[in-house]
């Protein structure tokens, strides 16, 4: 009975920081957040929330896969009925990542970061090879999990390339978009038709305001657990 009042108070801790977090990174930053502004902000005795995370970097981690998790949801929702192309779910929650990438620079160094360091980047590693094993199955049935990490390794090189340059006058979103859908498919060797059909089938979606929505609802969600 113990043991379970202390979980539920390191819970209850963690919830309030990761909601402060998300906040304060997407107003002011990560690099300009500092824990005891997470501490204030969350209500959160210091020395509780260094306990609950030792360190910032693991507070991004957390946060990373609530945001993978968000867009795997809201992919599936939005597809829901209208298509079971796993092909074309992969196109469609990366672009949505795109997308919410381009919503801020914040953000933007959000992503970035996750990718650079070694805790968030190992669960953005795990999670994307769980899924890509269900995704690509048919294109490589004799794969195992590690053939999935090292594929993983080079598309997520392709996603970060693309999420850190912003868009300009000349690399327009939808360019950015088609660019970064066609050479990843290529990694997974599919057929040029196929890869033409997801370019087309993703631009249905009104994906800014798809991502502002996933954004809002992390940030409701988070907020519900406190």
């Amino acid at each position: 009975m113990l043991e379970k009042t202390i979980h539920s108070r390191q819970e209850k801790v963690k919830s309030k920081v990761l909601h402060a977090a998300a906040k304060l990174f997407l107003a002011k930053g990560y690099v300009n957040t500092t824990l005891k502004e997470l501490a204030t902000l969350s209500g959160v005795n210091y020395g509780s929330l260094t306990f609950a995370f030792k360190n910032k970097e693991n507070i991004l981690s957390e946060l990373v896969g609530f945001v993978l998790d968000g867009q795997f949801e809201s992919t599936e929702k939005l597809l829901s009925g209208k298509t079971d192309d796993k092909i074309f779910f992969y196109a469609c929650e990366t672009t949505l990542q795109l997308y919410i990438a381009e919503s801020s620079e914040h953000i933007r160094e959000l992503y970035s970061l996750s990718y650079s360091q070694q805790a968030s980047s190992d669960i953005i590693y795990n999670k994307i090879t769980a899924k890509l094993s269900e995704i690509f199955k048919e294109q490589y049935p004799t794969f195992t999990q590690g053939d999935w990490y090292e594929k993983e390794l080079a598309s997520a090189g392709v996603m970060r390339n693309y999420m850190t340059r912003p868009c300009g006058i000349y690399f327009t979103m939808e360019r950015k978009v088609k660019a970064f859908l066609a050479n990843t498919f290529l990694l997974y060797e599919l057929p040029r038709q196929k890869i033409n059909d997801a370019i087309k089938f993703v631009f249905e979606f009104d994906w800014e305001t798809i991502a502002k929505s996933v954004i809002d609802n992390m940030l409701s969600y988070l907020e519900s657990r406190t």
